[in-house]
């Protein structure tokens, strides 16, 4: 099952949303409180990764991308919603396919540069239609021991 997310706009945005970082900027002003704004650390597009997790099970479900308006989206609602990279819009999961994130925290690392989505996941979390990003896609390692 794929699933197409529906992108879910804002008036008048279709590009990233970033704290502006000087006078001039043609950046919007960010959405979130000026203290989580400030302590992001975003790529060059203006998005930080956002690992998604199960909150019960400890799962991590997949990956995806937020920028500042996604995020607040995300914090505000109940739902997550991300920034599409390939289609340069925000989507929120499920709404397609009814496979829904419910949100139950989100938390930022140490370094500001990634976000823990901790969800509720409702159906598969991948658009290929298994419960993770990464069932069956594991590589060939050589493990480590400890000592």
């Amino acid at each position: 099952m794929s699933e197409q997310p529906t992108p879910v706009h804002t008036a008048g945005s279709a590009a990233p949303h970033a704290p502006a970082s000087s006078a001039g900027s043609t950046l919007p002003a960010s959405p979130l409180p000026r203290e989580l704004a400030a302590a992001l650390k975003r790529d060059a597009a203006g998005l930080v990764a956002a690992v998604v997790q199960q909150y019960d099970t400890n799962e991590v479900l997949m990956l995806g991308w937020m920028d500042d308006e996604a995020l607040h989206r995300t914090m505000t609602t109940g739902r997550v919603t991300f920034y599409s990279r390939s289609r340069q819009e925000y989507w929120r999961k499920g709404d397609t396919s009814g496979h829904v994130q419910w949100v139950k925290s989100v938390a930022m690392d140490c370094d500001g540069d990634a976000l823990l989505v901790r969800v509720d996941q409702v159906g598969a979390a991948c658009h290929t239609g298994t419960r993770t990003c990464f069932d069956g896609r594991g590589l060939d390692v050589v493990p480590g021991h400890a000592g």
